[in-house]
């Protein structure tokens, strides 16, 4: 079973990410807006994969998955962001989509994390 955590604060991109990953084949998505929530979202259920957009409206996605990470451990986490550097800088191998992304790219990059399928 997979199960995605998308932490990222804008809505329409939430969306579009959870669309392509369901079609791909995620079983199930928690959407989180903040990086409070999205730590309670993953200690509620441990998510499989995680995508996470760098900024957010409250606190940051790199912090989030620090301590999600922390807490369980490695969890394939794939950056979407439109300032790659941020990322870059404290996680050098960190698998990061720039935006605008295309979802080709989403899918290969998900691919690449272990989420089987094929997006449109």
């Amino acid at each position: 079973m997979t199960h995605i955590l998308i932490i990222e604060d804008d809505l329409l991109v939430a969306l579009d990410v959870e669309g392509c990953l369901e079609e791909m084949g995620a079983v199930s998505t928690a959407l989180a807006s903040s990086e409070d929530r999205a730590v309670k979202m993953a200690l509620e259920r441990r998510p499989d994969l995680m995508t996470s957009d760098v900024r957010l409206a409250q606190g940051h996605g790199p912090e989030a998955v620090r301590r999600i990470v922390e807490h369980y451990g490695p969890i394939p986490t794939l950056y979407i962001t439109g300032n790659p550097e941020a990322v870059k800088k404290d996680h050098p191998d960190a698998q990061i989509l720039v935006k605008p992304y295309r979802w080709a790219d989403l899918g290969d990059a998900a691919k690449a994390l272990g989420l089987a399928g094929s997006a449109a």
